[in-house]
């Protein structure tokens, strides 16, 4: 797989966010068009390292606008391995991220739950 979309409401406040905040490469900012011709940027992020990046893609029209923010319909969809929880934890904290659980130890490993710019569930996940 090499992109999957998450559907934000403005492009620069999603590159922040992901870039300044998560700590993403911007990968790619470019315009483009609508298929009717209207104007529109393909925007990439991806994790360091990473392969699959994300396609930052602003909402167009009314279905659109009522997906920010719940793409998989209230469920965590996005997971975010890092080598170092407590640490990642700390920078996101310290930056603004909106955690809605407390980190915890499961058999899987850390994790915590928090919401991006759009207001979608992610698990931050970290070595046990």
């Amino acid at each position: 797989m090499e992109l999957v979309a998450i559907i934000v409401e403005d492009y620069d406040e999603a590159i922040g966010f992901f870039v300044d905040v998560l700590g993403f490469d911007l990968v790619e900012d470019s315009p483009s068009s609508t298929n009717d011709g209207r104007p529109k940027r393909w925007v990439v992020v991806r994790p360091p390292g990473a392969e699959t990046g994300i396609l930052l893609a602003r909402a167009d029209g009314e279905h659109q606008t009522a997906a920010v923010g719940n793409q998989v319909a209230g469920r965590v969809g996005f997971f975010l391995r890092v080598d170092d929880f407590d640490a990642a934890h700390r920078r996101m904290v310290a930056a603004g991220v909106e955690f809605v659980t407390s980190p915890r130890t499961e058999p899987y490993g850390r994790v915590a739950v928090f919401l991006d710019i759009a207001g979608n569930r992610w698990d931050l996940l970290g070595p046990a």
